[in-house]
């Protein structure tokens, strides 16, 4: 009808990481423009502080939610880490960060790094690389908070 409509989010990337893909492909198909932003998004604040490869990444989106299944896939994004030698990103809804973090301390290797982005672009904000080995020494409670992992 003409009006100008817009996708938000807080640290989100519309389309990518948060909802949004749909409406833009609808939105492509009727020939009407789509003009990205560009706006804070919590995956690549992530991985521009995460200390981690950044020429070469795999943002893997939400893990499984069944246990094995995560576990699986936590396995493979370390194995494609160390082969390729990018870094793997991904996601998870606040009330699973505590048992993704677990799962990747139970299932990586030691010398794994791992970063732990958390509330990125809030005044929680908390950034951190370490070895699994270190991170196991000090486990800390992720609460709900808002959560990217990173291995490499």
């Amino acid at each position: 009808e003409g009006y100008d409509a817009a996708i938000l989010s807080d640290a989100g990337c519309p389309a990518v990481a948060d909802p949004g893909a749909e409406i833009v492909k609808i939105a492509h198909q009727k020939h009407i423009q789509v003009i990205p932003l560009v706006g804070p998004s919590s995956i690549l604040l992530a991985l521009m502080a995460s200390g981690m490869n950044g020429q070469g990444f795999t943002f893997l989106g939400y893990l499984p939610k069944e246990k094995n299944e995560r576990i699986r896939k936590i396995k493979l994004a370390e194995t494609d880490a160390n082969q390729k030698k990018q870094t793997q990103i991904f996601i998870e809804t606040p009330y699973r960060n505590q048992h993704v973090f677990n799962d990747i301390l139970s299932v990586c290797k030691n010398d794994t790094l791992l970063c732990l982005a958390l509330d990125i672009s809030t005044n929680s904000e908390s950034i951190l690389t370490k070895r699994v080995d270190e991170w196991k020494r000090q486990i800390p409670e992720i609460g709900k908070r808002q959560a990217v992992f990173l291995i490499y």
